[in-house]
C-alpha cells in the first residue's frame, strides 16, 4: 500500500489549519502532517496535537524550508498572510516541493509575475486555492454552459453578495482592511469570482473596465458621538447594523471557532467582551482606517462575443453569489446558497445533459414558448454554501483533488487545477483596479508591463479611492 504523503503546513491559522488542516487530520491514510510554521507557536502546537503524530514545529516558514531536507515533503500548503505568499512559494519551487498555494497567490501584479516567472522557469507544480472550481454547484455549471444544447455562452452576470456583517469583519475592521497591508478587494475577496469566471469562459479576456470606490464606512459617516470601539458606550448601537457586540457576542454565541477566534482565543461571554475593548474587531466601522472599496462592478469582454459582468457589493443581506448566463440554445440561473440552479433550453426536443455533479429534481415548461424548464440541485450534503469554513465544499474538493494529482503525479497537467488559468484570474483582478484607478477600461495583454495602458499596469500600494 501507498504511504500517507508527507505535507508541511505554512501558516497555521483559518485557512492553514481550520480548512485545508482539518481535510488532511480527516484523511491519515492519504498525508501526514509533517510540519507546522506559524509565528504563533500555541496555534501551531494545537495544530500538530491534533495530527497525533507530534510533527516538527518552527516558528518561521524560513526555518521549516531550511530543515526540508530532513522533512523529506512531499507537498507543502502556503497559507501565510496574503503578503507573505510569494517568498515561501519561490523556496518551494526551489527545493522541487510541489505545494498548493493560497489565494491571492501574490498581492501586488509585479509579485505575481516574479512568481510566475520563477515558476515557468523551474517547472514547479502549484495549485492555487480557488476553492469554488471545486464545488458541486460550479462543477454542474460548467458541465450546463459546456453541454451542446446550451449553445454558444454570450452573457455571464456574477453576482458576489458579500454580506454587511461579513463585510464588516473581514474588510472593514479584518485583516483585509487596506490594500497596504493585504490588496485591493477586488483580488482579496473577488478573486474567487474572477477565477470562476475565466474558468467558466475558457479563455482571458479582451478588454476589462471597473468602476466603485469606498462610499459608506467612511469617518464623517459616523453617528454622532460614536466612540472608537462599539463596546464603550455607543449612542448609535441599538440601530447601528455593524455594532459589534451584537456580531461577536449574540449572533455568534454558539461559534467558538472562526471568526471569533480572530478576535479572541477565549470565546467565553468575558473574554469576548474585553476582546471588544481592545481589538480591531471591536472598531467602529467609521473609524477603523480601511481604505477597501465597499462596492464595485467590472466588466468584460472576450474573443468571440461574450461579455461578463461582476457586482460585489458589501450591503447584501445575504453572503452567497448569485450567476445568470444566456447561451444562444438556453439560458441558466442559480444561486449559490440553495445549491439551486434553473436551466431554461429553448429547443422543443432539448433533452438536460445528464450531470456527475448536480440532480436533475424537476421540469416544467414556460409559455408563451412552452420550452422545458429544468430545476437541478447542487450542494454537498449537510453543507452551508459560503461559510466561513467549507466554501461549499470547495475546502474539501480542492484538497482531495490536490491529494489526488499529487497521488498521480499529475499536479502540473490537471486543468482544472491549472497555474495559468489562477494567474490569469489574479491579472483579470489587478485589470480591474488599474481601470478603476485610471477612469477608463484597459486591454488585457496577459502579463504584466506587456503593452502601455494595458492590465499589466502595476497596482502595489495605492489606497482605494
Amino acid at each position: 500500500m501507498r504511504r500517507p504523503l508527507r505535507l508541511g503546513v505554512l501558516g497555521a491559522g483559518a485557512r492553514g489549519q481550520e480548512a485545508y488542516g482539518r481535510w488532511m487530520l480527516e484523511h491519515p491514510d492519504r498525508v501526514e502532517l509533517a510540519a507546522v510554521a506559524d509565528v504563533r507557536e500555541d496555534r501551531a502546537l494545537r495544530f500538530a496535537d491534533a495530527a497525533g503524530s507530534h510533527p516538527p514545529v518552527f516558528s518561521d516558514w524560513r526555518e521549516l524550508v531550511d530543515h526540508l531536507p530532513e522533512l523529506d515533503l512531499d507537498a507543502a500548503v502556503v497559507a501565510l498572510p496574503d503578503q507573505l505568499h510569494v517568498d515561501p512559494a519561490i523556496a518551494l519551487a526551489d527545493a522541487g516541493v510541489p505545494m498548493l498555494l493560497e489565494k491571492p497567490a501574490a498581492p501586488t501584479s509585479a509579485e505575481l509575475e516574479r512568481l510566475a516567472a520563477h515558476c515557468a522557469r523551474t517547472g514547479a507544480r502549484v495549485a492555487v486555492g480557488h476553492v469554488l472550481r471545486f464545488t458541486p454547484f460550479w462543477r454542474t455549471i460548467s458541465e450546463l454552459i459546456g453541454s451542446p444544447v446550451f449553445g454558444q455562452m454570450l452573457t455571464l452576470e456574477l453576482r458576489e453578495n458579500i454580506g454587511f456583517w461579513h463585510f464588516a469583519h473581514s474588510y472593514v475592521r479584518g485583516n483585509w482592511r487596506q490594500v497596504a497591508t493585504s490588496s485591493p478587494m477586488v483580488l482579496a475577496k473577488t478573486c474567487h469570482d474572477l477565477d470562476l469566471i475565466r474558468w467558466l469562459a475558457g479563455r482571458a479576456p479582451s478588454t476589462v473596465y471597473s468602476v466603485g470606490s469606498l462610499t459608506h464606512f467612511r469617518t464623517e459617516n459616523a453617528p454622532d458621538g460614536a466612540p472608537e470601539f462599539c463596546i464603550d458606550g455607543c449612542p448609535a448601537a441599538a440601530d447601528c447594523p455593524f455594532y459589534a457586540p451584537r456580531y461577536y457576542l449574540e449572533a455568534l454565541a454558539d461559534v467558538h471557532g472562526v471568526p471569533v477566534t480572530l478576535l479572541t482565543e477565549d470565546t467565553t461571554p468575558e473574554g469576548r467582551r474585553r476582546a471588544l475593548h481592545v481589538s480591531d474587531y471591536g472598531r467602529c466601522v467609521y473609524r477603523s482606517g480601511n481604505d477597501v472599496v465597499d462596492h464595485q462592478q467590472t466588466t468584460m469582454t472576450f474573443a468571440g462575443g461574450l461579455t461578463a459582468n461582476l457586482t460585489a457589493s458589501a450591503f447584501t443581506g445575504r453572503n452567497t453569489r448569485d450567476i445568470a448566463i444566456t447561451g444562444s440554445h438556453g439560458q441558466l440561473v442559480g444561486n449559490m446558497e440553495t445549491g439551486r440552479i434553473e436551466l431554461d433550453l429553448f429547443a422543443p426536443t432539448a433533452v438536460a445533459p445528464e450531470l456527475s455533479a448536480g440532480t436533475v429534481t424537476g421540469r416544467h415548461t414556460r409559455a408563451p414558448m412552452g420550452h422545458g424548464v429544468w430545476t437541478i440541485e447542487a450542494r454537498p450534503e449537510g453543507a452551508d454554501a459560503d461559510d466561513h469554513r467549507g466554501h461549499a465544499g470547495g475546502d474539501d474538493g480542492l484538497m482531495e483533488a490536490f491529494v489526488t494529482a499529487l497521488e498521480r503525479d499529475e499536479l502540473g497537467r490537471d486543468p482544472v487545477l491549472s497555474l495559468d488559468t489562477a494567474m490569469d484570474s489574479h491579472r483579470m483582478a489587478f485589470a480591474a483596479e488599474s481601470s478603476r484607478l485610471l477612469g477608463r477600461p484597459v486591454q488585457f495583454t496577459g502579463a504584466a508591463g506587456s503593452a502601455p495602458g494595458s492590465a499589466g499596469a502595476a497596482i502595489g500600494s495605492e489606497g482605494a479611492a
